[in-house]
């Protein structure tokens, strides 16, 4: 059976080529009557626009690229809804990459996106990928960083202040009056780890007889916590940290899989844990999950407006939006408070 064109739609609607692309892409110039019977049409013959032509046409897409570290995270996953709300709201899709964490697979993302022709890309990236979104911005495409910030680039970005987050955190168990801290999570490249890492520095640093133990892990996943979990159990009691700052809720939940449903180990009696995100699984945790919480969907949702508004001159290019985490204490850090 030949396709339905545009030309057979007008031929049923009695009207030009023009009404029916005007209907398709301008509904506002023509009248609700013509609409109505252009739409008609339509549907008695199953008509299928076709938008890859269009969007040759035009030099773009409806389509914005966002490609994420590791969609098996709730918090990406919550962050690719809200990005996709705001892009319903604006008559655009999401077309998502997951990277994995992997450099070739992110590339491969921003190729496709490239060839795509997509109005703007999102990305959480990997590595460093200055050079990548400077030949997408060539090409008309704006970009905008997610969950990160290169200082300087000129590239639009939504973040959390790491940083802060971290020594909120660490701050917290030293208000507990735990001193051996112990940081987990990785690989080190990850600017997440780095910046999480460093406000754990500082907040250990402003406490004479605090110590910080950094514990690396091959990625931010539940297996990895339980296996770091595993490892602090083998230690004698002496040798083991009193508190731990997971660098997501992720490893946080394997680390508290570890503890109390494979060794018994008491939380927070024996060992404090705080995480990082404030997933959902982190509040119905076995034990519920004291976590640094980050807005995850209005990250992906003022991603997007930043997109839009660069693509129609209303924001300018290279602004930073940075949002303050905030600490939610459950049940892994409910012991008694002591002051520094």
């Amino acid at each position: 059976m030949a396709s339905i064109s545009v030309r057979d739609v007008a031929a049923r609607a009695r009207v030009s080529v023009g009404t029916v692309s005007n209907v398709l892409n301008r509904p506002e110039r023509v009248s609700s009557e013509t609409v109505e019977r252009v739409q008609n049409a339509i549907a008695e013959l199953g008509f299928v626009r076709n938008d890859a032509a269009r969007q040759l046409r035009a030099g773009s897409s409806r389509a914005m690229g966002l490609v994420v570290l590791d969609i098996s995270n709730p918090f990406f996953s919550d962050l690719a809804r809200g990005a996709q709300q705001a892009a319903d709201d604006n008559g655009s899709v999401i077309l998502l990459g997951n990277s994995d964490q992997d450099a070739r697979r992110e590339g491969f993302y921003l190729d496709l996106f490239e060839e795509q022709r997509v109005r703007g890309v999102l990305i959480s990236p990997v590595g460093d990928v200055g050079e990548r979104l400077s030949r997408l911005k060539a090409r008309g495409i704006a970009a905008v960083l997610v969950d990160h910030r290169i200082p300087g680039s000129g590239f639009s970005s939504v973040s959390v202040d790491d940083v802060a987050g971290g020594q909120l955190a660490v701050e917290h168990l030293l208000s507990m009056g735990r001193r051996r801290i112990a940081f987990v999570g990785g690989p080190s490249t990850l600017h997440q780890f780095i910046d999480r890492l460093e406000g754990a520095r500082l907040a250990v640093a402003a406490v004479p007889d605090a110590t910080l133990e950094v514990l690396e892990t091959e990625s931010l996943t539940i297996l990895e916590g339980r296996a770091a979990g595993d490892g602090i159990v083998g230690r004698a009691p002496a040798d083991r940290p009193d508190a731990i700052f997971a660098a997501n809720d992720l490893v946080a939940l394997g680390l508290v899989q570890s503890f109390v449903m494979g060794n018994g180990l008491a939380i927070p009696e024996e060992i404090a844990i705080v995480g990082y995100d404030d997933i959902d699984f982190a509040g119905s945790a076995v034990v519920p999950i004291t976590s640094v919480r980050q807005p995850s969907e209005l990250i992906g949702r003022t991603a997007v407006e930043l997109v839009i508004g660069e693509i129609d001159g209303t924001i300018e290019k290279g602004r930073d939006v940075v949002f303050q985490p905030e600490l939610v204490i459950r049940a892994t850090t409910t012991g008694p408070v002591t002051a520094l």
